[in-house]
């Protein structure tokens, strides 16, 4: 008897990425056209007009070729001078993630085709109230009709990217000899791995980052603090005093500071897995840390005229509503005081450090609430299944 499968039929998807903040955008892109191609059977085409930027998540990537295969998804180099396609040529499904806009004679190829392909926009992701009447909204272009996909919280929007291989990593990484054979992996001592406290550290230049190592330094418990290399790291050396090397370990009081490199995606997700609490910065980690059912503070990307408060505001509306009550309203404050909505200047040290020294308390508190907030999200479904569905209804 052969054997039976519910994956959809198979479509050729091509999927669009300007890679605008160095790892974002690609991060989010690269997950996609995996889980496109492993989980759903999807024939993916990834178009990035940044290898060099790609080749940082995926070092087996030939920054040299313009073509070429890795995990079973087709990368492409989107060139300036975009080749010439035929109508067969383009995708069934075309994906231009987060408003990059596809080459003119592309969209004239696209056209062309005797069945039209479905063309979805990719948005950024948001909580603010508007998303869900937006999500699935048309927009007619020349002959064609685009349909506006975005992310999201809650229902009526098309959820966050989430594997089934997820499930089990934080069970793995609670084990401490799972632990200890991560941190050896780095040349960091696996004797890190008894500290009370893992914490992983991912985000922007942040003027609050001070106030947040003197609290750790003066935790009563010991404290392992891991940071993948990134922006904040001249922060880092700034504190510390001089100048980080990737693989060393910095001891600071209760704090045991542990300096990574640049980390692939899986291992990134090993960290957050592993870690009682995680500082994660833009989207593709702040989804990553949600999605895996971990406490986290979110560093969101500053805009200007401090339009970027006001999304924060919007997910602290969902996100902290599921700990209503005292752990709550700080974990509130802590999300405002580290993008620095609830001012530094409003708190002298000692009370900056308490808050600190509080929310850490408060960490097997936060974890149910962590993982109460996943529950929602995995409601909604994944977002690559929600877009296999609407694609396969359309084409």
């Amino acid at each position: 008897m052969p054997l039976m499968t519910n994956l959809p039929i198979s479509r050729h998807w091509h999927l669009f990425c300007r890679v605008i903040d160095n790892f974002g955008d690609i991060g989010v892109c690269w997950r996609l056209a995996r889980q496109l191609q492993h989980q759903h059977g999807q024939q993916v085409t990834l178009w990035v007009d940044d290898l060099r930027s790609f080749h940082a998540l995926c070092p087996a990537l030939d920054v040299s070729v313009a073509e070429q295969q890795r995990q079973g998804v087709v990368i492409r180099y989107w060139a300036e001078e975009f080749p010439e396609l035929t109508p067969e040529q383009t995708g069934d499904v075309v994906i231009e993630a987060f408003a990059c806009e596809l080459p003119a004679s592309y969209i004239t190829a696209m056209a062309q085709r005797e069945q039209a392909s479905c063309w979805i926009n990719l948005e950024y992701l948001s909580a603010e109230d508007w998303v869900p009447g937006f999500h699935l909204s048309q927009s007619p272009v020349h002959n064609l009709s685009k349909t506006f996909f975005f992310p999201g919280f809650v229902a009526g929007t098309g959820g966050l990217l989430y594997e089934p291989g997820l499930a089990n990593l934080p069970r793995q990484m609670a084990h401490l000899s799972a632990r200890q054979t991560f941190l050896s992996g780095f040349g960091l001592s696996p004797s890190l791995a008894d500290c009370a406290l893992q914490i992983s550290l991912f985000a922007y230049e942040n003027p609050a980052l001070e106030g947040l190592l003197d609290a750790l330094q003066a935790f009563p418990r010991t404290v392992h603090l891991l940071v993948p290399a990134g922006r904040v790291s001249a922060g880092l050396d700034a504190w510390l005093g001089e100048n980080t090397v990737a693989g060393h370990t910095y001891c600071r009081g209760a704090l045991m500071l542990s300096v990574m490199p640049f980390i692939s995606q899986p291992q990134y997700d090993q960290l957050l897995a592993m870690c009682d609490l995680n500082f994660v910065r833009g989207e593709e980690s702040f989804v990553r840390a949600q999605m895996m059912g971990r406490p986290m503070l979110w560093h969101i990307y500053r805009q200007e005229e401090e339009a970027h408060l006001d999304k924060l505001e919007a997910f602290l509306g969902h996100y902290c509503r599921a700990g209503e009550g005292p752990a709550g309203s700080r974990l509130a404050d802590a999300f405002r005081f580290w993008n620095q909505s609830l001012p530094a200047a409003a708190l002298n040290d000692s009370q900056a450090q308490a808050r600190w020294h509080e929310l850490l308390h408060q960490l097997p508190v936060l974890q149910n609430h962590a993982l109460a907030w996943q529950k929602q999200l995995l409601a909604l479904g994944d977002l690559a299944s929600n877009l296999v569905q609407y694609a396969t209804d359309k084409v």
